[in-house]
């Protein structure tokens, strides 16, 4: 697949989604409407578990610090992690998100920003435990995988859809 978004190295494939999402006021006003996209896709149209909460995002991309929320959620495949990885992106697309001007993202490690109607989202797929966080303990105990099935994660942090900031040099 022409720019998969991941490494040729064939490890583990890791993604966070960290979504971005349109104007908010506070992180709770976020997390009613910004994670609200992300998370209606992750458990409708994917299948996940997930848990939205507030977040303050440090965005390297706009340079600022901006109210918003991350939905943190796990799946499970009978897929590699790489094929589910290719075709949760395939998926995304499908559902309406598309990717954002100047995403400034690292598709060599699965990490994808997307928009829809105002909010941006860097996706990026995980497995394991890797964030240690009691949101991901959570859903990690509501996904059991039986014989022949591997979980996978994503941590979605969404905020107000904005440009990047001038690159500098």
């Amino acid at each position: 697949m022409k720019n998969a978004p991941f490494g040729s190295s064939g490890a583990a494939v890791f993604a966070l989604a960290i979504c971005v999402v349109g104007p908010v006021g506070t992180p709770q006003d976020a997390q009613a409407g910004s994670c609200s996209q992300a998370k209606t896709f992750l458990v409708e149209d994917i299948g996940m578990v997930a848990i939205a909460e507030p977040d303050t995002i440090d965005d390297w991309r706009t340079r600022q610090k901006i109210p918003g929320c991350r939905v943190t959620a796990a799946g499970l495949t009978e897929r590699s992690l790489q094929e589910e990885a290719i075709r949760f992106f395939e998926r995304v697309r499908e559902a309406g998100w598309t990717r954002t001007p100047d995403p400034r993202d690292a598709p060599n490690e699965a990490s994808l920003r997307f928009r829809m109607n105002e909010v941006d989202c860097l996706f990026n797929f995980y497995s394991g435990s890797l964030l240690g966080t009691e949101a991901e303990a959570a859903v990690g105990r509501d996904v059991v995988a039986e014989d022949g099935q591997r979980r996978f994660n994503f941590l979605v942090t969404c905020m107000p859809a904005m440009e990047a900031a001038p690159r500098e040099g």
